[in-house]
C-alpha cells in the first residue's frame, strides 16, 4: 500500500494587504489536474475585477503534476513562491490560487515574493490538514458467541467497525489498517479456532478529521501481488 498522503479537508482562504493591495489565497483540496483547471477557472471568475490570479497545485500520489502561473506578475515573484510553501508544508494533491487587486503602490519582486507566499500561508493555515491513508476493508461472518471477543479485539488494535449486521450469524464490516492487519489476522484465526479468515476485499482511503473517521470516494485498485 501507498504512504498516507498529508493534504487539506476542503477548501479554505486566507488574505493579505500590502500596501493597499489585496492578496486573496482560495485553497483547495484536488484529486486531478483537470479539477485543478476548473477550480482556477472558477477562482477567475470570482474575482473578475482582480489584476492577477496567480498558482500553483500539485496532484497525484506521487505529486506526478506540478504547475504554477505568475500571471503576469514578474517572473518567479507569485507562482513559484506558493509552489515553495507547498513543498515546505509536504502538502499533496492541493491548488492554490492567490488572487491580487491592485492597491496602487508597485511592492517590487522582493515585496511580491513576500506577500503571495503569506497569503498563501495564510490560506493554510486556516485550512484542517489531513492524513489520507490507505485500508483494506473487510467484511467478516461470525457466530454470535464470538462476537464480544472479536470487537474487544476491534477496538484494541486499531481497527474500525463499520457496520454490524445480525441475522442467523453476525457480519462485521470492518476497515483495516495495514499496520494492525497481520495481527488482527491472527487474533480472529485464534478466536475462531480457524475458522474465520479475513478477506481483503477492496482498499478504502480514509482519514480521521476532527476525531470522526470520514472515508473518501476514492477507489484504490489491487493489482496483484498486493502485499501488506
Amino acid at each position: 500500500m501507498n504512504e498516507s498522503c498529508r493534504t487539506i479537508y476542503s477548501k479554505s482562504t486566507g488574505e493579505v494587504i500590502v500596501k493597499k493591495s489585496r492578496f486573496i489565497a482560495s485553497v483547495f483540496p484536488i484529486s486531478s489536474e483537470e479539477e485543478a483547471l476548473q477550480l482556477i477557472e472558477q477562482v477567475k471568475k470570482e474575482h473578475s475585477g482582480a489584476r492577477h490570479n496567480c498558482f500553483a497545485y500539485v496532484a497525484g500520489k506521487k505529486d506526478e503534476v506540478k504547475r504554477l502561473s505568475d500571471d503576469g506578475e514578474p517572473a518567479k515573484t507569485a507562482g513559484l513562491p506558493i509552489m515553495d510553501l507547498i513543498l515546505l508544508e509536504k502538502l499533496h494533491n492541493i491548488l492554490i490560487v492567490v488572487t491580487r487587486y491592485f492597491g496602487g503602490t508597485l511592492l517590487g519582486t522582493g515585496g511580491l515574493v513576500h506577500a503571495y507566499q503569506s497569503a498563501a500561508k495564510e490560506g493554510i493555515q486556516n485550512a484542517v490538514i489531513i492524513e489520507k491513508e490507505e485500508a483494506w476493508k473487510a467484511d467478516i461472518l461470525i457466530d454470535y458467541t464470538l462476537t464480544g471477543k472479536i470487537k474487544y479485539n476491534i477496538a484494541q488494535m486499531g481497527v474500525y467497525l463499520l457496520e454490524e449486521e445480525y441475522t442467523d450469524k453476525v457480519k462485521l464490516s470492518l476497515l483495516i489498517p495495514p499496520n494492525a492487519f497481520e495481527e488482527f489476522e491472527r487474533s480472529l484465526l485464534e478466536i475462531s479456532a480457524g475458522t474465520v479468515k479475513v478477506p481483503r476485499d477492496e482498499i478504502i482511503v480514509y482519514a480521521i478529521v476532527n476525531g470522526n473517521l470520514e472515508i473518501f470516494n476514492e477507489r484504490v485498485s489491487i493489482t496483484p501481488p498486493c502485499t501488506i
